[in-house]
């Protein structure tokens, strides 16, 4: 199944079910939890009752999970985005965090701020977790995925770089894509045969398979575990290929006109344009 928030077209948050060019309204039941993340924690998103149904274009996708207690961001995750930043392949995953406010959904506005010239894609797969746990084991680690979904990982590199944290460059208003829809592990067959790519303006700019990894998702799920407990409705974003534009020559970065896309195999295309802040 695919699952979506989404704004109704009479101004209300809402949470469904995405077939093909229609969303289905889950969330107007007297039962229904109030949100997708509650949902999946209440696991009754199988059994919801189906209200409303509205064509693609007449709702506004949200992020997938608009409010995760926990937004994880894993740097340096693969060999080659490792090789074009120069840095030493660590023998821990690089962890960081977004906030909640930095997210937007599929078709809307990637804003590149004012105090940024540098505004950088990544395209990556996210995971949401579906069963609360802690030091959870790595071959028990699927167990505790609700799905997944695209996403974008902008990155303000002007800020990044300002020290070795990475954090003021990756959390800034509107800048982490996520969407369009959270695809439950069934609809996808082999993950890791999935490809994340990236296309800025059309062009194939990152191209690399899920199994290229360094750490794999039940590794970064066993590891984030173990230092903090996992609820449902955290979000795991599992690092980016190499092919960033900060490390092209010359840099190729995103600015206002230009449109991005991040495809995931079978998972889905997250689509969004990208203006200046006003």
């Amino acid at each position: 199944m695919r699952y979506v928030s989404f704004t109704r077209p009479d101004g209300r948050a809402a949470y469904g079910r995405l077939e093909g060019d229609t969303v289905v309204d889950l969330s107007a039941g007297a039962d229904a939890p109030v949100d997708l993340k509650s949902a999946i924690a209440a696991g009754v998103l199988a059994d919801l009752a189906a209200g409303e149904s509205f064509a693609r274009g007449e709702v506004a996708l949200l992020p997938v999970i608009p409010n995760p207690g926990k937004i994880f961001c894993v740097g340096l995750n693969y060999a080659t985005h490792v090789a074009e930043t120069g840095r030493e392949q660590k023998e821990h995953p690089a962890i960081f965090h977004r906030w909640n406010d930095s997210l937007i959904g599929d078709g809307a506005a990637m804003v590149r701020p004012g105090e940024s010239v540098r505004f950088d894609y990544e395209g990556e797969v996210a995971v949401i977790i579906g069963k609360a746990g802690r030091r959870i084991a790595k071959d028990a680690a699927w167990d505790h995925v609700a799905g997944y979904a695209p996403f974008n990982d902008g990155s303000v590199r002007d800020w990044q770089r300002h020290n070795i944290q990475f954090l003021p460059g990756k959390t800034w208003p509107a800048t982490g894509a996520f969407g369009p829809a959270m695809v439950t592990p069934d609809e996808i067959g082999d993950l890791s045969s999935q490809r994340v790519q990236t296309r800025l303006n059309g062009e194939l700019v990152q191209d690399q398979p899920i199994s290229d990894m360094i750490w794999d998702i039940p590794t970064v799920i066993a590891y984030c575990s173990t230092f903090t407990d996992l609820a449902p409705g955290d979000v795991i974003v599992t690092g980016t290929p190499g092919g960033v534009g900060d490390k092209r020559k010359p840099p190729l970065y995103m600015k206002a006109g230009d449109v991005v896309e991040i495809s995931v195999g079978v998972i889905g295309t997250l689509t969004n344009p990208v203006v200046d802040e006003q």
